[in-house]
């Protein structure tokens, strides 16, 4: 069986990917618990139990040394849960000493059923590294340094050479593997008394952004040990020219670490890495100033009858105030320059990575952090302490004068993409300004610019940029007149209307397609006739005056005659 495989598969799909070894251990029962119903190697019945041992002479089928295994892994998980609750709960540690000699036990068990000669040799050898790395776990809890170390260096030597001996796809968990126990075999051998050691853990440690496993607590702890036994030796900084003593202990220790932080932010492997220790290092250097400003405060109460405040300087501990907020403010401006030349490459290089989701950077990304920058230059030249300071000053305003030059570099970028040529081109224009008032005032003070971006490079590159701007202009003035030709322009009118005039229109493929004027619009239309009858004034009529004497004379004798029914 590949032991450190399955071991590992295991715990990344049960939990140990964020450190949840409760629901890998319920896995390892459960797995348990399914091989013996399988391989019929049940302890008893619900009522009765009756232990059952894994022989050689059973070695049949690979899932007994299985068994072996899960038991092994149920108790080192167990072990681990343990630990993380051990640091509220210090009794739980017996409990951990067990376990992990629980696991050990199972890891003896399953080195000795591997002798057999059903075994295979890189099982053999898998087993045998199982069972180093279980023993010094165990070892390194007790801090028995010296048996630790052995255990881990049997486990580290045989896993080196499973890698050697097979493909680089197989080599890569024996590689893993490896990488785990180098810090505490590092460790061990610190305790043990070689201080090389502990200089590797550090470096180790500003690397990686600290360590996981039964090495990190200790780690730490024997760090902040290290720090404070060096910062006892530390009574005084100096920075521009003035001493002042550093009395307090977390200022000291950071001070102290300053250099290596620095340096292990140069020697960051990818940008990930870099961007993680630039946080750490402003956190203990925000951490210190908030340590310096709680002393400041009955401070700043005397400084109003101090002969130093009398004559203009600040006190001691506002100018420790002040160096402090200076580091924090160049820490930060070098982090956003990091991260600013990082977006110039993605810019550069036109990155698209719409596969992955991520955003394509845009020349507005890179104006924010130039903004930020300059802000936190603003905020230097206020520093307390600094304000007669002219050489500091002036350096300032040049550091400035070179990140306004990047800025309104990336202000014309962005105006390039939506078109706005004479905006780019006033914007490049000042670019070159500030450019040549950076090369003109940088005479003494060459080596302070070191680090700052290369404004002669700029200027070739703006000087490009500017070419590339008026043929692009003159390309696109072109291309408007072709745009206008009558062939393409859209007038608006419905279909129906322009069946003589040729014109590519997209919309008649589109399901808003104009055909006709709906509802179509009102148009006149003649009224109905109006008739007069005029002949009627010129016509005669016939006399009916005869008629209209009979029915004079009936009178009432006619009206009688007619209701007793005689009529003439």
């Amino acid at each position: 069986i590949a032991v450190l495989q399955i071991v590992k598969e295991s715990q990344q799909q049960h939990g140990l990917r964020h450190g949840d070894f409760q629901r890998y251990r319920g896995y390892c029962s459960r797995r348990l618990r399914r091989l013996r119903k399988t391989l019929n190697f049940k302890m008893g019945n619900r009522h009765k139990f009756t232990g059952k041992k894994v022989t050689e002479e059973i070695l049949s089928d690979n899932r007994y040394l299985l068994l072996i295994l899960m038991d092994a892994e149920r108790a080192w998980s167990y072990a681990m849960q343990l630990k993380q609750e051990a640091n509220t709960e210090p009794r739980k540690r017996f409990h951990l000493l067990s376990r992990l000699r629980k696991a050990v036990k199972h890891a003896e068990e399953l080195e000795r059923l591997c002798e057999s000669n059903r075994v295979d040799a890189k099982t053999k050898l898998e087993a045998q590294a199982y069972m180093a790395y279980l023993t010094g776990m165990l070892r390194f809890e007790h801090q028995e340094w010296k048996a630790a170390m052995e255990a881990f260096n049997k486990c580290k030597t045989i896993y080196e050479k499973l890698a050697n001996a097979f493909t680089e796809e197989q080599a890569v968990l024996y590689n893993q593997r490896v990488e785990e126990i180098s810090p505490n075999i590092r460790y061990c051998a610190y305790n043990i008394g070689d201080q090389s050691a502990m200089n590797e853990l550090m470096q180790m440690r500003l690397r990686s952004g600290g360590t996981e496993g039964l090495l990190a607590e200790k780690l730490e702890v024997t760090y902040l040990h290290a720090s404070t036994k060096q910062a006892a030796t530390m009574s005084e900084v100096e920075w521009r020219g003035r001493t002042v003593p550093a009395k307090i202990d977390k200022v000291r220790i950071f001070l102290l670490g300053l250099a290596d932080n620095e340096a292990a932010i140069v020697q960051a492997e990818n940008e990930e890495t870099k961007e993680r220790l630039f946080e750490s290092l402003l956190s203990e250097c925000r951490d210190a100033i908030q340590a310096v400003r709680e002393d400041l405060k009955p401070d700043q109460k005397q400084r109003e009858h101090s002969l130093e405040n009398d004559s203009g300087k600040v006190s001691n501990i506002q100018y420790l105030h002040s160096y402090l907020t200076y580091i924090k403010l160049s820490t930060a401006i070098k982090r956003n320059e990091s991260m600013a030349k990082s977006l110039q490459k993605a810019l550069l290089q036109q990155q698209r990575s719409e596969e992955d989701g991520k955003r394509t950077p845009r020349p507005q990304d890179l104006i924010r952090l130039y903004d930020i920058i300059l802000q936190n230059l603003v905020e230097l030249t206020q520093l307390p302490g600094l304000e007669e300071d002219k050489n500091f000053q002036k350096e300032i305003g040049l550091k400035t004068l070179v990140y306004k030059a990047y800025r309104c570099f990336f202000i014309a970028q962005s105006y390039v993409l939506v078109k706005k040529w004479s905006e780019a081109l006033v914007l490049y224009e000042r670019v070159l300004k500030y450019a040549r008032e950076v090369q003109s005032g940088a005479g003494a003070y060459t080596n302070s610019l070191k680090e700052l971006p290369d404004v002669q490079d700029l200027i070739t590159q703006v000087n490009a940029e500017k070419y590339s701007l008026q043929a692009a202009a003159i390309l696109d003035a072109n291309d408007t007149h072709e745009t206008e030709s009558p062939s393409q322009v859209k007038d608006g009118k419905p279909l129906s209307e322009r069946f003589e005039t040729f014109c590519l229109d997209p919309s008649l493929v589109s399901k808003q397609v104009s055909l006709v004027h709906f509802p179509p619009g009102f148009q006149p239309i003649p009224c109905k006739p109006l008739f007069f009858d005029l002949a009627l004034n010129h016509v005669a009529f016939p006399p009916l005056e005869d008629k209209v004497e009979q029915k004079a004379k009936s009178g009432l004798t006619g009206y009688i005659k007619g209701i007793f029914g005689f009529k003439s």
